[in-house]
């Protein structure tokens, strides 16, 4: 059946689009996939709530919980409460919390790692580094308390209480010396959240990385890996090469993942990517054509992928989640595509058609017919009908 619809550009003028149509049926991942990956989980709100969208989080746990199956069911692991959840904005410290105890309880045997920060902390309220730690250590114990796997998050608070590199340091080293388990690390760019620029008390990138390479050299025995997230594949690369033995490397690049998560003949890097959650079909079968040895397979299914990636993550970056929201409102992982904090106004109605047209084409519309009825809803909203 061919469908079309006919979409505003941005001056207002309307164009036929007629849908592919297709739908890539996907492969759940094995036991041992060729490479560990975790999608970072969005969170369903709950539009019924009477709480101000600037108040606590509002969460429809039903549809927020049954996303994390259908993650599962496909063999991805999860990271939980991280920045795709809208952690720092909108999704509060004690709504994250019941998030990570109830993924420990309903997913027990799946691959989970969660957001562990100081985001309870109102930075102007952090004096010192002391503060710091006592803040990232409350959230060690609350998540390790029920069992759970940590990624350490970077912190607001203490972009605003360091004073050099060394307080990084410190403060690493004392936090990793109370977690059970090993982390991984966490490098976010400024392009994700500006209130990060200048982490790790360097301002240019070779200087920070040596900061990193010594925190991880230091407490190495408590490090599983990192996840960087500077968007810039060169950079992951130097820094790939240069980790100490064990210690891997988790793509957080939305731009470049495909060439990342391939590799070249110095190594290779895992996934831990925001991008996994809307095109999480076309990960789970991608990664197990590699296993399988079939590159080219591998390829044909995310390079095309690539283009949505850079649309949803295209500045200001921070505001990705609302596209990764609307397409799983579009193939009906949720009833409506409101969000915590009223974030899915951030976007302009071009974002969302152009998004439609990408999904399609990449075969992500799982419904097609469902999900041009709920473009058309959005239209009438702006006044496209």
């Amino acid at each position: 059946m061919t469908m079309k619809i006919f979409l505003p550009d941005s001056k207002g003028v309307k164009t036929a689009y007629q849908l592919s149509g297709k739908y890539t049926p996907a492969k759940s991942l094995p036991a041992n996939p060729a490479r560990i990956v975790y999608s970072a989980a969005h969170v369903t709100a709950d539009p019924f709530s009477p709480t101000a969208p600037s108040g606590p989080a509002a969460i429809d746990w039903q549809a927020t919980m049954a996303f994390r199956h259908h993650l599962a069911g496909l063999g991805l692991g999860i990271a939980e409460a991280m920045d795709t959840a809208q952690r720092g904005m909108g999704l509060d410290w004690p709504n994250a919390l019941k998030l990570i105890r109830r993924t420990r309880s309903e997913l027990p045997e799946a691959r989970v790692v969660n957001g562990c920060g100081t985001d309870h902390l109102n930075p102007e309220n952090a004096r010192t580094i002391d503060d710091i730690v006592r803040a990232y250590m409350e959230q060690v114990e609350a998540i390790q308390a029920v069992g759970a796997r940590i990624i350490l998050m970077a912190s607001r608070a203490l972009v605003r209480v360091a004073n050099s590199a060394e307080d990084y340091k410190k403060v690493y080293a004392r936090v990793l010396a109370g977690c059970d388990q090993p982390v991984i690390l966490h490098w976010l760019g400024s392009a994700f959240d500006p209130a990060l620029h200048g982490y790790w008390g360097e301002e240019n990138f070779e200087s920070t990385l040596e900061t990193v390479l010594e925190i991880i050299e230091n407490n190495s025995a408590k490090i599983d890996g990192i996840k960087i997230s500077l968007l810039d594949k060169e950079k992951e690369i130097i820094m790939r090469r240069r980790l100490p033995h064990g210690v891997k490397m988790y793509t957080g690049d939305d731009f470049n993942y495909p060439e990342l998560i391939a590799g070249d003949d110095q190594g290779y890097s895992h996934a831990l990517l925001g991008i996994f959650d809307p095109i999480a079909p076309l990960a789970a079968t991608a990664i197990t054509c590699l296993g399988e040895g079939d590159t080219k397979g591998f390829h044909a299914l995310l390079d095309p992928t690539v283009p949505l990636a850079r649309l949803m993550f295209e500045a200001p970056t921070q505001y990705y989640k609302t596209g990764v929201v609307f397409l799983a409102w579009l193939n009906g992982f949720q009833n409506h595509c409101i969000m915590l904090n009223g974030a899915q106004s951030m976007r302009p109605l071009s974002y969302f058609t152009n998004i439609f047209c990408h999904a399609d084409k990449c075969g992500l519309l799982q419904k097609p017919d469902l999900a041009v009825q709920r473009m058309r809803n959005l239209l009438a909203l702006y006044g496209a009908d």
